[in-house]
Protein backbone atom coordinates (compact mmCIF):
# COMPACT_ATOMS: atom_id res chain seq x y z
CA UNK A 1 0.00 0.00 0.00
CA UNK A 2 0.93 3.47 -0.49
CA UNK A 3 1.86 5.65 2.06
CA UNK A 4 2.70 9.46 2.57
CA UNK A 5 6.06 9.35 2.56
CA UNK A 6 6.41 7.28 -0.12
CA UNK A 7 4.12 9.52 -2.49
CA UNK A 8 5.89 12.79 -1.34
CA UNK A 9 8.97 11.00 -2.25
CA UNK A 10 7.66 10.47 -5.69
CA UNK A 11 6.40 13.86 -6.19
CA UNK A 12 9.66 15.75 -5.51
CA UNK A 13 10.84 13.46 -8.61
CA UNK A 14 8.11 15.15 -10.46
CA UNK A 15 7.70 18.53 -8.73
CA UNK A 16 11.07 19.21 -6.99
CA UNK A 17 9.75 22.58 -5.53
CA UNK A 18 6.14 21.42 -5.61
CA UNK A 19 4.06 22.07 -2.44
CA UNK A 20 1.42 20.49 -2.88
CA UNK A 21 -0.57 18.67 0.06
CA UNK A 22 -3.49 16.51 -1.97
CA UNK A 23 -1.92 12.79 -1.91
CA UNK A 24 -3.59 10.40 -4.91
CA UNK A 25 -2.81 7.88 -6.84
CA UNK A 26 -1.72 5.79 -9.78
CA UNK A 27 -3.59 2.49 -10.24
CA UNK A 28 -2.50 0.06 -11.96
CA UNK A 29 -5.51 -2.64 -13.67
CA UNK A 30 -4.13 -5.87 -12.95
CA UNK A 31 -4.95 -7.42 -9.77
CA UNK A 32 -5.89 -10.40 -7.39
CA UNK A 33 -7.64 -10.84 -4.13
CA UNK A 34 -9.42 -13.52 -2.99
CA UNK A 35 -11.72 -14.48 0.26
CA UNK A 36 -13.64 -17.37 2.03
CA UNK A 37 -16.36 -16.85 4.56
CA UNK A 38 -17.81 -19.83 6.43
CA UNK A 39 -20.76 -20.45 8.43
CA UNK A 40 -22.11 -23.29 10.19
CA UNK A 41 -23.96 -25.01 7.58
CA UNK A 42 -21.92 -23.12 4.00
CA UNK A 43 -18.50 -21.72 3.10
CA UNK A 44 -17.95 -19.30 -0.01
CA UNK A 45 -14.95 -18.48 -1.89
CA UNK A 46 -14.30 -15.04 -3.74
CA UNK A 47 -12.13 -14.62 -6.09
CA UNK A 48 -11.45 -11.30 -8.42
CA UNK A 49 -9.15 -10.80 -10.47
CA UNK A 50 -8.32 -7.77 -13.53
CA UNK A 51 -6.35 -6.99 -16.30
CA UNK A 52 -5.91 -4.63 -19.01
CA UNK A 53 -8.96 -3.16 -20.62
CA UNK A 54 -10.20 -0.03 -22.40
CA UNK A 55 -13.58 -0.03 -20.62
CA UNK A 56 -15.13 -1.76 -17.54
CA UNK A 57 -16.21 -5.00 -18.28
CA UNK A 58 -17.28 -7.68 -15.80
CA UNK A 59 -17.86 -10.97 -16.10
CA UNK A 60 -18.98 -12.87 -13.31
CA UNK A 61 -19.11 -17.30 -13.00
CA UNK A 62 -21.23 -18.28 -9.74
CA UNK A 63 -23.96 -20.64 -9.19
CA UNK A 64 -27.46 -19.94 -10.36
CA UNK A 65 -29.32 -19.53 -7.25
CA UNK A 66 -26.89 -16.34 -7.05
CA UNK A 67 -28.73 -15.10 -10.25
CA UNK A 68 -30.38 -12.63 -8.20
CA UNK A 69 -27.53 -10.70 -6.80
CA UNK A 70 -25.51 -10.40 -9.43
CA UNK A 71 -26.40 -6.77 -10.04
CA UNK A 72 -25.98 -5.85 -6.45
CA UNK A 73 -21.95 -7.42 -6.93
CA UNK A 74 -21.71 -5.71 -9.97
CA UNK A 75 -22.67 -2.46 -8.59
CA UNK A 76 -20.32 -3.44 -5.43
CA UNK A 77 -17.38 -3.95 -8.05
CA UNK A 78 -17.47 -0.25 -9.76
CA UNK A 79 -17.32 1.71 -6.37
CA UNK A 80 -14.30 0.58 -6.55
CA UNK A 81 -13.10 -0.31 -10.20
CA UNK A 82 -13.81 1.97 -13.10
CA UNK A 83 -11.38 0.48 -15.64
CA UNK A 84 -10.23 -3.25 -16.81
CA UNK A 85 -11.65 -6.08 -17.62
CA UNK A 86 -12.63 -7.85 -14.22
CA UNK A 87 -13.50 -12.03 -13.64
CA UNK A 88 -15.02 -13.12 -10.60
CA UNK A 89 -15.26 -16.90 -9.69
CA UNK A 90 -17.82 -17.81 -6.86
CA UNK A 91 -18.04 -21.06 -5.19
CA UNK A 92 -20.11 -22.64 -2.42
CA UNK A 93 -19.15 -25.28 -0.37
CA UNK A 94 -21.63 -27.19 2.09
CA UNK A 95 -24.85 -28.41 1.81
CA UNK A 96 -26.64 -28.46 -1.59
CA UNK A 97 -28.76 -25.96 -1.95
CA UNK A 98 -30.74 -27.84 -5.30
CA UNK A 99 -34.07 -29.56 -4.73
CA UNK A 100 -34.78 -32.61 -7.16
CA UNK A 101 -38.11 -34.02 -7.22
CA UNK A 102 -39.33 -36.78 -9.93
CA UNK A 103 -41.78 -35.36 -13.02
CA UNK A 104 -43.96 -38.25 -14.39
CA UNK A 105 -45.79 -37.82 -17.14
CA UNK A 106 -48.74 -40.02 -16.60
CA UNK A 107 -50.70 -39.28 -19.97
CA UNK A 108 -47.82 -40.53 -22.06
CA UNK A 109 -47.38 -43.22 -19.70
CA UNK A 110 -50.54 -44.58 -20.45
CA UNK A 111 -50.38 -44.37 -23.89
CA UNK A 112 -46.89 -46.37 -24.11
CA UNK A 113 -48.28 -49.05 -21.97
CA UNK A 114 -51.28 -49.32 -24.34
CA UNK A 115 -49.15 -49.08 -27.20
CA UNK A 116 -47.02 -51.95 -26.27
CA UNK A 117 -49.97 -54.19 -24.87
CA UNK A 118 -51.81 -53.46 -28.27
CA UNK A 119 -48.23 -54.96 -30.29
CA UNK A 120 -48.44 -57.57 -28.12
CA UNK A 121 -51.57 -58.75 -28.64
CA UNK A 122 -51.54 -57.88 -32.48
CA UNK A 123 -48.05 -59.62 -33.03
CA UNK A 124 -47.84 -62.45 -30.51
CA UNK A 125 -45.24 -61.07 -28.87
CA UNK A 126 -44.56 -63.50 -25.76
CA UNK A 127 -42.32 -60.84 -23.98
CA UNK A 128 -43.86 -58.66 -20.96
CA UNK A 129 -43.85 -55.38 -20.17
CA UNK A 130 -40.74 -55.29 -17.41
CA UNK A 131 -41.16 -51.86 -14.74
CA UNK A 132 -37.38 -51.02 -15.86
CA UNK A 133 -38.52 -51.06 -19.47
CA UNK A 134 -40.51 -47.79 -18.03
CA UNK A 135 -37.76 -46.51 -15.90
CA UNK A 136 -35.10 -46.13 -18.13
CA UNK A 137 -37.38 -44.20 -20.51
CA UNK A 138 -36.46 -40.52 -19.95
CA UNK A 139 -39.21 -39.07 -22.38
CA UNK A 140 -41.57 -40.37 -19.05
CA UNK A 141 -39.52 -40.08 -15.86
CA UNK A 142 -37.99 -36.23 -15.61
CA UNK A 143 -35.49 -35.11 -12.25
CA UNK A 144 -36.31 -31.66 -12.23
CA UNK A 145 -33.65 -29.93 -10.17
CA UNK A 146 -34.67 -26.59 -8.35
CA UNK A 147 -32.18 -24.23 -7.04
CA UNK A 148 -33.57 -21.85 -4.39
CA UNK A 149 -32.28 -18.71 -3.02
CA UNK A 150 -30.62 -18.67 0.72
CA UNK A 151 -30.09 -15.25 2.59
CA UNK A 152 -27.14 -16.43 4.84
CA UNK A 153 -25.11 -17.55 1.71
CA UNK A 154 -25.86 -13.99 -0.10
CA UNK A 155 -24.42 -12.35 3.20
CA UNK A 156 -21.39 -14.52 2.94
CA UNK A 157 -21.14 -13.87 -1.08
CA UNK A 158 -21.02 -10.14 -0.72
CA UNK A 159 -18.93 -9.83 2.46
CA UNK A 160 -16.62 -12.33 0.67
CA UNK A 161 -16.78 -10.30 -2.49
CA UNK A 162 -15.77 -6.59 -0.20
CA UNK A 163 -12.25 -8.54 0.87
CA UNK A 164 -11.63 -9.53 -1.97
CA UNK A 165 -11.91 -6.99 -4.02
CA UNK A 166 -10.12 -5.12 -1.24
CA UNK A 167 -7.14 -6.83 -1.58
CA UNK A 168 -7.60 -6.57 -4.87
CA UNK A 169 -7.35 -3.07 -4.93
CA UNK A 170 -4.16 -3.17 -2.61
CA UNK A 171 -2.48 -5.23 -5.77
CA UNK A 172 -3.30 -2.70 -7.93
CA UNK A 173 -2.11 0.45 -5.32
CA UNK A 174 1.28 -1.72 -5.11
CA UNK A 175 1.98 -2.25 -9.07
CA UNK A 176 0.67 1.42 -10.04
CA UNK A 177 3.39 2.40 -7.27
CA UNK A 178 5.89 0.93 -9.40
CA UNK A 179 4.40 2.37 -12.64
CA UNK A 180 5.02 5.71 -11.00
CA UNK A 181 8.27 4.97 -9.82
CA UNK A 182 9.30 4.41 -13.80
CA UNK A 183 6.64 7.48 -15.52
CA UNK A 184 8.97 9.79 -13.30
CA UNK A 185 12.15 7.88 -14.04
CA UNK A 186 10.79 8.31 -18.11
CA UNK A 187 9.59 11.69 -17.76
CA UNK A 188 13.52 12.56 -16.00
CA UNK A 189 15.14 11.45 -19.26
CA UNK A 190 12.79 13.04 -21.56
CA UNK A 191 13.00 16.37 -20.28
CA UNK A 192 17.15 15.80 -20.42
CA UNK A 193 16.29 14.74 -24.17
CA UNK A 194 14.34 17.83 -24.83
CA UNK A 195 16.50 20.18 -22.79
CA UNK A 196 19.42 18.94 -25.57
CA UNK A 197 17.21 19.69 -28.75
CA UNK A 198 16.53 23.13 -27.23
CA UNK A 199 19.74 24.04 -26.81
CA UNK A 200 20.93 22.34 -30.54
CA UNK A 201 18.34 24.18 -31.88
CA UNK A 202 19.97 27.69 -32.85
CA UNK A 203 22.60 25.68 -34.68
CA UNK A 204 20.04 24.05 -36.69
CA UNK A 205 20.22 27.13 -38.96
CA UNK A 206 23.91 28.20 -38.59
CA UNK A 207 24.69 24.27 -39.68
CA UNK A 208 22.30 24.79 -42.92
CA UNK A 209 23.99 28.72 -44.03
CA UNK A 210 27.99 26.57 -43.67
CA UNK A 211 26.72 23.75 -45.84
CA UNK A 212 24.57 26.08 -48.44
CA UNK A 213 27.72 28.41 -48.68
CA UNK A 214 30.26 25.66 -49.14
CA UNK A 215 28.51 24.00 -51.43
CA UNK A 216 27.56 27.13 -53.59
CA UNK A 217 31.38 27.76 -53.48
CA UNK A 218 32.23 24.23 -54.56
CA UNK A 219 29.71 24.94 -58.10
CA UNK A 220 30.84 28.69 -58.45
CA UNK A 221 34.30 29.05 -57.66
CA UNK A 222 33.73 31.43 -54.63
CA UNK A 223 31.53 33.67 -56.90
CA UNK A 224 28.09 33.90 -55.26
CA UNK A 225 25.49 36.09 -54.51
CA UNK A 226 25.53 36.81 -50.60
CA UNK A 227 21.87 38.22 -51.12
CA UNK A 228 20.81 35.23 -52.37
CA UNK A 229 22.25 32.52 -50.01
CA UNK A 230 20.36 34.67 -46.88
CA UNK A 231 17.08 34.31 -49.07
CA UNK A 232 17.92 30.92 -48.94
CA UNK A 233 18.64 30.58 -45.37
CA UNK A 234 15.40 33.09 -44.45
CA UNK A 235 13.00 30.10 -45.81
CA UNK A 236 14.84 27.31 -44.50
CA UNK A 237 14.24 29.17 -41.38
CA UNK A 238 10.72 29.35 -41.89
CA UNK A 239 10.28 26.19 -42.52
CA UNK A 240 12.55 24.43 -39.95
CA UNK A 241 12.12 26.34 -36.78
CA UNK A 242 11.30 24.06 -34.11
CA UNK A 243 10.77 26.24 -31.11
CA UNK A 244 7.10 25.65 -31.30
CA UNK A 245 7.04 22.28 -31.32
CA UNK A 246 9.62 22.69 -28.28
CA UNK A 247 7.49 24.77 -26.48
CA UNK A 248 4.22 22.42 -26.86
CA UNK A 249 6.40 19.35 -26.24
CA UNK A 250 7.49 21.21 -22.91
CA UNK A 251 3.45 21.92 -22.05
CA UNK A 252 2.70 18.32 -22.85
CA UNK A 253 5.38 16.95 -20.69
CA UNK A 254 4.26 19.40 -17.65
CA UNK A 255 0.55 18.34 -18.07
CA UNK A 256 1.61 14.69 -17.97
CA UNK A 257 3.34 15.31 -14.39
CA UNK A 258 0.65 17.09 -13.17
CA UNK A 259 -2.06 14.32 -14.26
CA UNK A 260 -0.18 11.67 -12.75
CA UNK A 261 -1.99 13.08 -9.98
CA UNK A 262 -5.41 13.59 -11.06
CA UNK A 263 -8.41 12.51 -9.42
CA UNK A 264 -10.08 9.22 -10.88
CA UNK A 265 -8.76 6.84 -13.72
CA UNK A 266 -6.10 8.88 -15.86
CA UNK A 267 -4.72 6.13 -18.22
CA UNK A 268 -6.55 7.00 -21.24
CA UNK A 269 -5.83 10.61 -20.95
CA UNK A 270 -2.21 9.93 -20.62
CA UNK A 271 -2.40 7.74 -23.54
CA UNK A 272 -3.59 10.76 -25.40
CA UNK A 273 -0.43 13.12 -24.19
CA UNK A 274 1.68 10.37 -25.44
CA UNK A 275 -0.02 10.63 -28.67
CA UNK A 276 0.00 14.21 -28.74
CA UNK A 277 4.25 14.02 -27.78
CA UNK A 278 4.76 11.63 -30.17
CA UNK A 279 3.60 13.85 -33.38
CA UNK A 280 5.37 17.00 -31.76
CA UNK A 281 8.46 14.54 -31.70
CA UNK A 282 7.94 13.36 -35.01
CA UNK A 283 7.38 16.92 -36.29
CA UNK A 284 10.82 17.71 -34.97
CA UNK A 285 12.70 14.86 -36.43
CA UNK A 286 11.23 15.86 -39.84
CA UNK A 287 11.92 19.65 -39.34
CA UNK A 288 15.79 19.95 -37.81
CA UNK A 289 17.66 18.66 -40.68
CA UNK A 290 20.52 18.23 -38.18
CA UNK A 291 22.11 14.79 -37.26
CA UNK A 292 22.63 15.62 -33.17
CA UNK A 293 19.10 16.43 -33.50
CA UNK A 294 18.38 13.22 -35.16
CA UNK A 295 19.93 11.58 -32.61
CA UNK A 296 18.22 13.07 -29.30
CA UNK A 297 15.33 11.98 -31.49
CA UNK A 298 15.43 8.42 -31.69
CA UNK A 299 15.86 9.04 -28.02
CA UNK A 300 12.73 10.46 -27.02
CA UNK A 301 10.54 8.73 -29.59
CA UNK A 302 12.20 4.93 -27.69
CA UNK A 303 11.62 6.98 -23.99
CA UNK A 304 7.85 7.58 -25.23
CA UNK A 305 7.21 4.23 -26.24
CA UNK A 306 8.56 2.67 -22.82
CA UNK A 307 5.83 5.16 -21.59
CA UNK A 308 3.38 4.59 -23.41
CA UNK A 309 3.77 0.44 -22.69
CA UNK A 310 3.15 1.37 -19.01
CA UNK A 311 0.20 3.80 -19.73
CA UNK A 312 -1.60 1.28 -21.10
CA UNK A 313 -1.79 -0.45 -17.59
CA UNK A 314 -2.94 2.39 -15.68
CA UNK A 315 -6.10 2.66 -14.74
Amino acid sequence: MFTTNSISELRKDIFPSSTRDVILLVLSMTGYGSSKKESSLFGVRVEVKSVNHRFCEINIRMPRQLMKIEDKLKKKINEYINRGRIEVFITIDGDTLTHKNLHIDWNLLDDYYQFINKLKSKYDFPDTIKLKDLLTNENLLEIIEKEEENKEINHLVIEAMDEAIQLLIGMREVEGKDLLRDLTYQLNGLSQHLAKVKELSPSVVEHYQEKLQKRIKEVSNNLFDEARILTEVAIFVDKSDINEEITRLESHISQFKNTLFDKGPIGRKLDFMIQEMNREVNTIGSKANHSQIATFVVELKTTLEKMREQVQNIE
